[in-house]
């Protein structure tokens, strides 16, 4: 067998796994991906809203994704990019407040004037820090205390750090307001200060068909409703991979890319200290109901909420995408962030819906039950993991001691927050690290695929 071309698994059809397979594939390697469910796309699947085909979970592209773009165009899906400007809102008081300029900031009734000057310099002063390892060692409260002052804290930074991680914020470094702050003031275009968001006609359900068609036109195997049970070495340099059903496939290398703790069970033959390291990462979930309503319920696309409320805040899609995809309905994503431990995760539909469904009602007086067309909920256990002190450092590696077995996921994301674009960062930076392993190693025999 050519040492240059290695039989490469994948296990996770998410976009980091789609993504990583493409980059292999044009490097002349053989690629299967290996997916457990029946359908492709991870986070960025999508599903039935009303008649139209749409993302589970709610995304936006950003002028600075420069490899989101960049993938867009390769699959031809460049044109079909739309960007829109939006505004930001914040429900705090029980009253709605649009801070989507400068102006509007200045005026904003919660906050002396002070207090505004104190957040934003904070703003300001975390969108100039490029550092980011000095922010690890330093608690997240400690230093928004600092910066922002004991009013601003306590009248915004808590309230919306509870809402997004609840009492694990406490736990939480400074990296995590960083890479937020880092994140949204990207989407602002240089000197007109603006909200630029884009998306992709049709969403994700149409950037994960083109890249599939993409990765079939490379010759890559995929394979879904296929969950993986375990992964271990062969003894013979190989790494054997068996599905739920004992069917057994012989890989020369393997890229896990799922969630930590099912990784470190699935992959029996790791030493006790990556399992460890493995085990420790905490990660949040997140239900998220795709609400569709007769009327529009504000002008923003988010709102951030301050109030107690049952979800983390108000994403209204349909103010960036066309209404006419949903039928002139508005789309809304109402997503609430918890540990899939929490007892709430399990509620059943309907004990989510009525909860979701009074809270909004109280909020916006010009809704009625009757303007509520559709209510679906998704659930995700692991969507990303919590930026604890020393974050970084307590990460397992990604070559791992199993020859030929190397687990990236979402938790080896360090310095920016969990979307696509990092996501694609993740796996350019990672992977010539992963194929130097690999050329390090030499084949013993040549694999056999059963």
């Amino acid at each position: 067998m050519n040492q240059q071309m290695k039989h490469w698994g994948i296990v996770g059809g998410g976009m980091l796994g789609l993504y990583l397979a493409m980059s292999l594939a044009e490097k002349g390697q053989r690629v299967t991906v290996l997916e457990s469910k029946e359908a492709l796309g991870g986070l960025a699947g999508n599903w039935e809203i009303g008649n139209t085909t749409w993302d589970k979970f709610y995304h936006v592209i950003l002028l600075s994704d420069v490899r989101l773009r960049k993938l867009l165009k390769t699959l031809n899906l460049d044109d079909q990019l739309n960007w829109v400007e939006t505004k930001t809102g914040f429900y705090t008081e029980g009253q709605l407040y649009s801070m989507s300029d400068t102006l509007e900031f200045l005026q904003f009734p919660p906050l002396s004037y002070i207090d505004k000057l104190r957040l934003g310099f904070t703003i300001f002063y975390a969108s100039r820090i490029t550092n980011w390892k000095a922010l690890e060692n330093i608690p997240l409260t400690e230093w928004l205390m600092k910066l922002s002052g004991k009013n601003t804290f306590e009248k915004i930074w808590l309230p919306l750090l509870r809402a997004k991680l609840g009492d694990h914020y406490k736990h939480t470094s400074a990296t995590f307001i960083w890479t937020t702050i880092q994140r949204m003031y990207k989407a602002r275009r240089t000197g007109l200060k603006k909200e630029m968001f884009g998306y992709v006609n049709g969403g994700y359900s149409r950037i994960i068909s083109a890249l599939k068609e993409n990765l079939v036109n490379k010759g890559v195997e995929i394979k879904t409703g296929h969950p993986v049970k375990h992964i271990n070495p062969n003894g013979e340099g190989m790494v054997k991979v068996t599905d739920d059903q004992n069917q057994t496939r012989f890989f020369d290398e393997v890229i896990v890319t799922v969630p930590s703790s099912i990784a470190a069970e699935m992959c029996q033959n790791l030493s006790v200290e990556e399992k460890k390291r493995h085990l420790e990462i905490e990660y949040l979930g997140v239900i998220c109901a795709s609400v569709l309503l007769k009327k529009s319920i504000s002008p923003f696309y988010v709102t951030n909420i301050t109030d107690q409320t049952p979800f983390t805040g108000i994403i209204e899609m349909t103010n960036i995408v066309d209404k006419k995809s949903f039928q002139n309905n508005s789309l809304v994503y109402l997503p609430r962030y918890l540990k899939s431990s929490n007892p709430i995760y399990h509620w059943k539909q309907h004990q989510i819906e009525l909860l979701f469904k009074n809270s909004l009602l109280n909020m916006y007086p010009q809704l009625t039950s009757d303007d509520f067309q559709v209510f679906q909920v998704a659930r995700a256990p692991y969507v990303f993991a919590l930026p604890t002190i020393n974050y970084s450092g307590k990460l397992p590696p990604i070559s791992t001691s199993v020859p030929g077995l190397h687990i990236l996921n979402s938790a080896h994301i360090v310095n920016g927050t969990l979307n696509v674009n990092e996501t694609l960062a993740l796996a350019d930076k990672k992977l010539p690290g992963i194929l130097q392993n690999a050329k390090n190693r030499e084949l013993t025999y040549e694999p056999t695929i059963y």
